[in-house]
């Protein structure tokens, strides 16, 4: 192993695992980082019910006392920063900057949370019987099943985490069989804040917070399971539609962050400048693997050709290569199947008409030959094709034209996704009327700002072929919650609703 990476993983504690048959790689050069055994579904089923046993003594400690195991859990994690962050870089192969930023969120994401646990507020209602009052409160659901993917090894699992936490639920997380190390490194760091949370004179039981290794088949226990009362995943549209159905038969709830295939409008009245800069992060940071990456650029018949010139100089700037070294803007692919599944979707867009401006060729990479390296990928389509409404994922941008600012809607609009979208404009009445019911029909709608990198304090998610599932920000907490009415009748009569009369 090379020295540097056996740093990252011992100072993660997650350097002793030798023997299984399922093999963690790094997508930087094809190392393999570690090897685990997957649980059984009998082990799964097992963590369930311990995880029963958990919500019991948890559902009935106050909220704002959950709150502090976030808030000490959310200290842990500022220690913890810099050696997660190499540690996500590592083994999903973003940049050094967005590993440091991924936990920076998960830091966020406490804090917001402990605010949030003295702030889970129902309602009082009037009644129209005399002598009663009504109100709606919330209380805990239970166990959270949380299924995240490789782009985001850590983060997506933590906005869930904090708030099925503050609110009264345990967890149990099943990490993508690409990034397990990163998830029993986070395990690790949350269990240091339930040690100082004991050691505060709290009471937390065991198990509040597991994670299992495996495939699909480890998740799919979590599915089903009737004691799981929430799944909250994120992943493909694909795999969306089969948890959804499957949660849906056991009439579950689902938390859905699915495919995304967001569009940026530059129109005649844009900063191009500052346009350039967001296209350039939102359609290659992360190597275009993230939900939100920008692939799809709509730009108006009269700016195209000095837009497009500009993007051919900053794609030309970028430096792709290990994401360990800080001079790196674009990392490697996951895998080597990421890379054929790009290279064929140009195919098809070339078949559609489509023209390669720039990119979409390998690059190797000295001392990382194995890793899955490319240059991203300029396309000017004719038109949107079948293959540009299929959301690959790899750093391909698709450029279209529109004349009128309602076709540009149009053809943003027209695509299977909802999840995220943006407009730069210095025209108000086209920020205003892009933002109205008439506008844009994503989950997050932007004005000069590029469809990626959202803050916690929003909530996050899409429509359509997105699931439609909100995460973080808001009222989302609510989704980890059952709501429940309550009635008391604090008189000597009892009056019936809506006039009935029943006197024996």
């Amino acid at each position: 192993m090379i020295p540097a990476y056996q740093d990252i993983l011992s100072v993660n504690g997650v350097d002793g695992f030798k023997t299984g048959d399922l093999v963690v790689r790094t997508p930087i050069d094809g190392t393999v980082l570690a090897r685990l055994s997957a649980q059984t579904p009998a082990q799964v089923m097992s963590a369930v019910k311990k995880s029963q046993s958990a919500f019991l003594s948890w559902r009935v400690i106050p909220a704002p006392v959950r709150g502090e195991l976030i808030r000490l859990w959310g200290e842990e994690l500022r220690q913890e920063k810099e050696n997660l962050g190499k540690l996500i870089t590592l083994e999903c192969g973003k940049i050094l900057s967005e590993g440091r930023g991924e936990v920076q969120e998960m830091i966020d994401i406490c804090d917001f949370a402990v605010g949030l646990s003295r702030q889970l507020y129902g309602l009082t209602i009037a009644s129209e019987r005399p002598g009663h009052h009504m109100r709606e409160t919330w209380q805990p659901l239970g166990t959270v099943g949380v299924i995240t993917a490789f782009n985001f090894p850590a983060a997506v699992w933590a906005w869930n985490t904090a708030l099925a936490i503050i609110c009264g639920n345990p967890v149990i997380w099943k990490p993508s069989e690409k990034t397990p190390l990163t998830a029993l490194s986070c395990a690790r760091i949350f269990d240091r804040a339930i040690k100082r949370f004991r050691e505060n004179g709290h009471a937390v039981p065991d198990h509040l917070s597991q994670v299992i290794i495996g495939g699909a088949d480890a998740g799919q226990v979590l599915v089903d399971h009737p004691n799981v009362p929430l799944i909250s995943a994120t992943g493909s549209t694909r795999m969306g539609r089969i948890v959804g159905e499957c949660v849906a038969r056991r009439l579950g709830k689902s938390l859905l962050e699915l495919g995304g295939n967001n569009a940026m409008v530059v129109t005649p009245t844009a900063d191009l400048d500052m346009a350039v800069r967001a296209i350039l992060f939102g359609a290659v940071g992360t190597a275009g693997q993230r939900c939100t990456t920008l692939r799809r650029l709509i730009v108006h018949r009269s700016i195209k050709t000095k837009l497009i010139s500009a993007l051919k100089k900053a794609y030309r700037s970028i430096r792709v290569g290990s994401p360990l070294n800080p001079q790196t803007l674009v990392g490697p692919l996951i895998d080597a199947g990421s890379y054929k599944n790009m290279q064929g979707a140009l195919k098809k867009a070339t078949q559609s008409g489509g023209k390669i401006l720039s990119g979409g060729d390998p690059v190797i990479v000295k001392g990382c030959e194995k890793g899955a390296y490319v240059r991203p990928a300029l396309v000017d389509m004719p038109h949107q094709a079948d293959i540009v409404c299929h959301e690959t994922f790899a750093p391909i941008l698709y450029i279209l034209t529109y004349d009128t600012l309602d076709q540009a809607i149009e053809i943003q609009n027209d695509v299977p996704q909802g999840l995220s979208s943006c407009i730069f404009t210095r025209d108000i009445r086209e920020a205003e009327f892009f933002l109205s019911s008439a506008g844009s029909d994503c989950g997050i709608a932007n004005v000069n700002i590029g469809p990626s990198g959202a803050e916690i304090g929003g909530a996050f998610g899409g429509e359509k072929d997105t699931g439609g599932g909100r995460e973080s920000g808001s009222d989302s907490w609510k989704a980890y919650m059952r709501r429940q009415t309550q009635t008391v009748n604090y008189s000597s009569a009892l009056p019936l609703a809506q006039g009935v009369v029943f006197d024996l």
